[in-house]
């Protein structure tokens, strides 16, 4: 006999709380493996497919693409050990025993390899049942005798169950599995027995549910339309003639457009609102002359060849020149302890860079990035941009970074005062490099002029400790020998 399991979203790490579908990977009928991705959601982190623990057939899905659930809700259900027609007991109401997202992979005890934090491998806890009171049900009605109906399916491996019972005060079959559809339609009046399923053998899905839960609602409204308009004049009364009021060159009123903060976009706001409301603060800036930085960067290119390897970007200097200004100012490579009222200075520099994707703002992070030449950064940095714009970062791969490197230079733009990716203590902006007059060695010039901020929280240093940092990323930007003192 089947026993169906359901599987609750896992925590996926970082903290994480809720995740928004979008794309269901398998239909309700549909025979899925052990560890088999089923569903595709977006965290606030990054995109992940997530794997099922269970080998079976899906009896159903929760939560159509684009809604978005919290971890622990359940996902889907799975009919495990069923090869013929058996099926759920619509004693459970159809839903699986209270099993924890860390239950065994298959009936026959085979668990799950792929483990995520919340679910993986594990043995199966105790099947309870579960009794729901139905609601609007007369309470003189006597119950007639129903025995459960089971529609044989021989092109499927499992069949669809068929609940007989009382539903919304009838009685009679009614070919529904899942316990939040009747749910639904108890809660909207909304009798199952007058649907006819999309799923298979006619299974009446969420979505049948949501299509008729419309319709009644666009009837109530024609109704009240209709009942709202004026009566029609009779030949008794005058008529009045109505003169329209016309407005030159003023546009129809629009509704507001109202978009959800989640996913990738609430936890931006959400970061950089904390970091507003806990982080005093402040930004300096700085001009400087980045040609002989260009000029350095050619050299180095050129000196690769046609097939040296991969080219050694703008980005990857000053990220390198970062990392060197941070040895001599490593106040700036720290974190507060706002409950412990302590400055934590980080002994490694993980280095986040900003970078645009059709998903939003995302800052990936370059590990380790101290111990790394330009050349390594730049080939890790092209890495995980790539990663980003495919939407496959992972979400350790968008957290634990110590300094942020911010390139908005790209969008066209000279200057700007960035706000510091808490919890870390700085970032560093860079505008566009463009040819600007500019006196070098006492004459009027047209020199690669690039505009340097610095913001960084004044908790952890003084302007004097930001001024020099800023000011020695400036000299090696104008001068890159400078760097060969750190080297």
């Amino acid at each position: 006999m089947a026993q169906v399991l359901e599987f609750k979203l896992p925590d996926l790490g970082e903290g994480l709380t809720e995740a928004e579908i979008v794309r269901w990977l398998v239909e309700v009928g549909d025979v899925v493996a052990i560890d088999q991705p089923v569903v595709e959601v977006e965290t606030a982190k990054a995109m992940v497919e997530v794997p099922c623990p269970y080998g079976g057939v899906v009896t159903a899905r929760f939560g159509e693409e684009g809604s978005e659930l919290p971890v622990g809700a359940p996902l889907l259900t799975v009919a495990v050990g069923a090869t013929d027609a058996s099926s759920a007991s619509p004693g459970d109401d159809g839903a699986a025993a209270d099993e924890p997202s860390g239950g065994s992979g298959s009936g026959s005890g085979s668990g799950s390899g792929n483990v995520l934090v919340g679910y993986g491998t594990g043995a199966p806890a105790a099947r309870r049942r579960r009794i729901r009171p139905e609601r609007n049900i007369a309470p003189a009605a006597p119950a007639a005798p129903a025995a459960p109906a089971v529609v044989s399916a021989p092109s499927r491996p499992a069949p669809v169950a068929v609940a007989v019972g009382e539903v919304n005060g009838r009685q009679g079959p009614v070919a529904v599995v899942s316990p939040l559809v009747r749910r639904l339609a108890r809660q909207h009046e909304i009798d199952l027995r007058g649907l006819t399923g999309s799923g298979p053998e006619g299974l009446i899905l969420r979505a049948d549910v949501d299509s008729a839960i419309r319709q009644t609602g666009q009837a109530t409204e024609a109704a009240a339309r209709t009942a709202a308009q004026p009566a029609t004049r009779t030949a008794a009364e005058p008529v009045v003639a109505e003169t329209p009021t016309v407005q030159v060159g003023a546009a129809a009123p629009a509704t507001a457009e109202r978009n959800p903060l989640r996913g990738v976009r609430g936890a931006v706001a959400d970061k950089l609102s904390r970091s507003r409301s806990e982080i005093p603060d402040a930004t300096c800036w700085v001009d400087a002359d980045a040609t002989e930085l260009m000029a350095a960067r050619a050299a180095m290119n050129a000196a690769s060849g046609p097939s040296g390897g991969p080219k050694v970007s703008v980005l990857a200097l000053l990220a390198r020149i970062c990392t060197a200004a941070l040895a001599r100012y490593p106040e700036l490579n720290s974190t507060v302890d706002t409950a412990a009222r302590e400055i934590v200075r980080l002994p490694g520099v993980h280095l986040g860079f900003a970078a645009q994707t059709e998903r939003g703002l995302v800052v990936p992070v370059v590990r380790d990035a101290h111990t790394r030449n330009a050349e390594s950064i730049g080939a890790e940095i092209a890495r995980l941009t790539e990663l980003a714009r495919t939407g496959k970062l992972s979400p350790a791969q968008l957290t634990g970074g110590t300094f942020t490197l911010n390139n908005y230079g790209v969008f066209g733009v000279d200057g700007s005062t960035p706000i510091i990716n808490h919890p870390e203590a700085a970032m560093l902006g860079v505008g566009r490099i463009m040819p600007k007059p500019w006196v070098h060695h006492g004459e009027l010039a047209v020199r690669q002029v690039v505009q340097l901020s610095l913001t960084f929280d004044h908790r952890v240093c003084d302007g004097g400790t930001a001024g020099g940092f800023l000011r020695y990323v400036a000299d090696c930007v104008e001068q890159p020998a400078v760097l060969l003192r750190t080297l």
